[in-house]
């Protein structure tokens, strides 16, 4: 108050002396600081607005948050035509490797940004969840070139342009309002169609394609569909049909595929597999049998294999970064690094989730509902981990929800489960973020439930929650003593990790047709 009465004072002075002077001039100078100065990187902010020049100060936090916006996708430009360039200077095929996910992962930053600023239908929950994907792509990038050890030469030259940090300060400007009341239909998040929902739940599909190995379809490989459906016209709903088979094939559904639906005979006969990993010199990221990243992805009744073992550490069987994406009755087959759900809106329904450590990670805005998780037997001296969520901004509205569903041990596991320790997760990021609630919990489950991931790293900021759990694993008198973890006693704090809030579901999943819970 006591600033604003200056600023006042100031002008009626000025205005006695200078009679063309505006309130306007007044506040120019100090106009973009004060902004800047509510922001967690108040300097790059100054620094980047500045430079553009512009004279116009916003009356309001969004136009402000407009602004920065646009100012970090300028930013963003400049960094995806520089590490272009760089690209020549990969010293070795890992480098390399890591530069390949970093130019896919900031042209889908940009995208982000984009669809952000071009948001006039949107809802904040939207924008904020753009946003934190965008934020997840450039820790992604990070990410890859630290697991191959190769982090000291083009890592700094492609991450010193303060990209992350402009974005960071974008989501910082947020409506108070975390969650949102929404709807549901039909047990599915609303943001599914109706149209979608009756085709998740319907016997019969009539698909745009078929796929058989036996050449009774339009193609022989799910490749070959996926091409033929980047042709066609328009980006309504597109239907595959994959017919029983075990179809050995690395896929990858980018953003210009929108609205792909994948129809197996079942999860036990419809198999998509592959062997990609980081002990044989993939990236994490680039480990993914399938990778999907084209909105409204959905799949029912298949299952996402990766075969390469534990002893080739990270391999994932699928990484999903789509947007309102559905997965309905689908198997998940790895051993570290499983699930891959990576970024943006997601719901899995009666999926089963086989894995060892680390087996459901990702930033996604997530929850899985009536579903297996199956631990399986890890390598010697390794411990299992159900989940490792990796949120890195306090303000992105990501995190792993496990809701009615089953921890269990697999049967490689049942014979040695005294000589093997499993939790039910890890912070693998500063505010990682997961809840277990109204879940079977079997005696797997260690009596402390959670474990550290290096010394006292993320205890404090992380927000672990179980709620209402049942079974021999679901006491928490043993649990950790960490300030980040509860046990959630209200039902209005543990609504907040229901479908209808978390991820919005009541506006989009009931068009998807897969049956959801929206409360608890």
């Amino acid at each position: 108050m006591a600033t604003k009465l200056v600023l006042f004072v100031l002008f009626v002075s000025f205005s006695l002396f200078s009679p063309t002077l505006t309130l306007a001039s007044v506040f120019t100078n100090g106009g973009i600081d004060y902004w800047c100065d509510k922001t967690p990187n108040p300097q790059p902010c100054k620094y980047f607005m500045r430079q553009k020049g512009k004279s116009f100060v916003p009356k309001q936090k969004s136009e402000f948050r407009k602004m920065a916006v646009q100012v970090a996708l300028e930013r963003a430009q400049t960094a995806q035509s520089h590490n272009r360039w760089l690209g020549k200077k990969c010293r070795n095929d890992k480098e390399k490797a890591a530069w390949a996910d970093c130019m896919k992962l900031y042209e889908e930053t940009i995208l982000q940004l984009n669809q952000t600023l071009d948001s006039t239908k949107s809802t904040d929950f939207d924008v904020q969840t753009w946003l934190s994907t965008a934020l997840t792509n450039l820790e992604t990038c990070r990410a890859s070139f630290m697991e191959l050890g190769v982090s000291d030469f083009l890592l700094p030259q492609m991450m010193s342009n303060n990209v992350t940090k402009l974005i960071s300060n974008t989501l910082a400007l947020k409506n108070n309002a975390s969650f949102l009341p929404q709807t549901y239909k039909h047990g599915f998040p609303s943001w599914l169609k109706a149209g979608d929902r009756k085709l998740l739940q319907s016997s019969s599909v009539k698909p745009n394609l078929v796929v058989a190995q036996d050449g009774s379809g339009n193609y022989r490989t799910i490749k070959q569909a996926l091409d033929a459906a980047a042709k066609r016209s328009g980006s309504g709903r597109f239907v595959i049909h994959v017919k029983s088979g075990i179809y050995k094939e690395n896929l990858e559904i980018g953003s210009k595929l929108k609205n792909i639906m994948l129809v197996g005979d079942s999860m036990r006969t419809t198999i998509i597999t592959g062997s990609r990993s980081v002990g044989g010199g993939s990236t994490t990221f680039n480990s993914a049998t399938v990778a999907v990243t084209g909105e409204g992805f959905i799949a029912r009744g298949i299952t996402f294999r990766n075969t390469a073992g534990p002893q080739n550490h990270q391999a994932v069987a699928l990484r999903s970064g789509s947007d309102l994406s559905v997965f309905y009755r689908c198997g998940f087959e790895g051993y570290q690094d499983t699930l891959y759900v990576h970024s943006q809106r997601q719901f899995y329904k009666e999926c089963y989730i086989y894995g060892t450590v680390d087996f459901i990670f990702g930033n996604a805005a997530v929850v899985l509902q009536n579903c297996m998780i199956y631990v399986r037997r890890p390598m010697d001296k390794q411990k299992n981990m159900v989940t490792a969520q990796g949120r890195t901004d306090p303000n992105q509205n990501t995190g792993i929800s496990i809701h009615n569903s089953r921890v269990m041990a697999a049967a490689d596991l049942a014979p040695v489960l005294s000589s093997i320790k499993t939790y039910l997760g890890r912070p693998w990021k500063e505010y990682s973020r997961t809840v277990f609630m109204q879940t079977y919990l079997d005696s797997l489950v260690d009596p402390a439930g959670w474990f550290e991931w290096d010394g006292d790293f993320a205890l404090n900021t992380l927000y672990y929650g179980e709620y209402r759990n049942i079974g021999p694993g679901a006491s928490t008198t043993r649990r950790v003593k960490w300030k980040g973890y509860r046990v959630i006693t209200s039902a209005t704090e543990a609504s907040k990790f229901t479908v209808a809030n978390f991820i919005a579901g009541r506006s989009w999943l009931p068009d998807a047709g897969v049956p959801f819970t929206s409360g608890l």
